[in-house]
Parts: C-alpha cells; sequence; structure tokens
C-alpha cells in the first residue's frame, strides 16, 4: 500500500499543479478580455454627414457597395456601426429602413450592434422598427424639454434599445464642466427614476471636443 501511495503522489501533485496553472491561465485572459472590452471602438464610415464616399453611395443608391463599407469596417475591428442618413437631398426614413433591412441579410454585418443615429427622432425611430438585436440610439437631450425627452426614451425602452444621451438642456448645450455633470445627472435620474431605464444601458456624451484628428 506504501508503494502504491508512493507512486501516486506525484502524479496527483502534478495534477494539482496543472490545474493551478489553468485556472490562473484563465484568470489571466479573463482580465485581459475584461480590459479589451473597455475600450469600444465604434465604426462611423456608414455615417452620411461624416463620409463623403458612403453619402454619395446612398444617394445613387448603391447600397450594395454601401454594405461593403459597413462589412470592411467590421472585418477591421469595429465593435459598432454607426448609421447616419441625414441629408437634406434624401428621404432619410426610407434610406435608414432600407439599409438597416439589408445588413439583417448580411449574418458578417448584423453580428455587432447598430447605433442608430440621428438628429431626427423620426429617422431613429425608422431604423429601430427595422434593427434586429439590441441597438443604440444616438442620440436624446433635454434641449426640447422633459416631456419631449421622457416620451422619446418611453419609445427607446419600448425598443429595447440603449442610449447615448447629449449634455443639452432648455437653454442649450452644456460649456462648463458644473453644466456639463448637471445636465447629465438630471437626465439620469429621468431615465432611471421616472422611465425606469436600466442604468447600464445609458451612454453620457458630454460634449468633449478631440485634441485632434
Amino acid at each position: 500500500m506504501s508503494a502504491s501511495w508512493g507512486d501516486a503522489s506525484p502524479q496527483v501533485a502534478r495534477s494539482g499543479e496543472a490545474a493551478v496553472r489553468a485556472r490562473n491561465t484563465a484568470a489571466a485572459l479573463a482580465s485581459r478580455s475584461t480590459r479589451r472590452a473597455s475600450f469600444i471602438n465604434i465604426g462611423e464610415r456608414t455615417n452620411i454627414t461624416g463620409s463623403a464616399r458612403f453619402r454619395r453611395l446612398i444617394l445613387n443608391s448603391d447600397f450594395d457597395a454601401a454594405l461593403d463599407v459597413a462589412r470592411q469596417q467590421v472585418e477591421a475591428g469595429a465593435q459598432i456601426i454607426d448609421i447616419n442618413m441625414d441629408e437634406a437631398m434624401l428621404d432619410s426614413e426610407a434610406a435608414m429602413r432600407r439599409f438597416v433591412n439589408l445588413i439583417a441579410a448580411e449574418p458578417d454585418i448584423a453580428r455587432v450592434p447598430l447605433m442608430i443615429d440621428s438628429s431626427k427622432w423620426s429617422v431613429i425611430e425608422a431604423g429601430l422598427q427595422c434593427t434586429q438585436g439590441k441597438a443604440i440610439v444616438n442620440s436624446i437631450s433635454l434641449k426640447e424639454g422633459e416631456e419631449s425627452f421622457l416620451a422619446q426614451a418611453r419609445k427607446v425602452r419600448r425598443y429595447g434599445a440603449a442610449v447615448v444621451v447629449m449634455a443639452f438642456d432648455e437653454q442649450g448645450q452644456a460649456d462648463t464642466a458644473a453644466r456639463k455633470l448637471a445636465i447629465c445627472e438630471r437626465s439620469y435620474r429621468l431615465l432611471v427614476d421616472v422611465v425606469g431605464f436600466p442604468p447600464e444601458e445609458i451612454i453620457f456624451d458630454p460634449n468633449i471636443f478631440a485634441v485632434a484628428t
């Protein structure tokens, strides 16, 4: 019996050490994954206001080539695709519906969330009505007052989307750190306490300008 114990002991020890190493490796990978997830790449080449090429494709109704723009962004590492169809020469609601519906039929694009981006609520809602999975609305604000803000927030919640909140109120864009904080806090309380929005689905844009591009 003592010989048997002596033979098994090193194997048990090695097995235990391997299990510890495996757990440590898994923990390290999980930690790195969490750190990577803290920075999100948003592809904005499908934003008609920021990409001359995408604007030209949409105005020419070349939606196949426009889909390639979205696909290239996902292949390049975009984790969210921002879609904006705000153009005076375009039926923005119809263009948003068509493009989002086309994306839904492309699994290699539709595997990432869509950010439905517009300054017009009707365009945002057109996109939400066609989006599969969880979308992100970009954006709502208190610019038109609490009644409009709450009405839009309730619709966003009903569609199951997350939301970007801009630091605007009835007086306009926040121009100081104190005003930015006050508007964001007021918006948060309305969303969470009045609408019942999950805090983790609220994204604040305090209008911080980039130092370079």
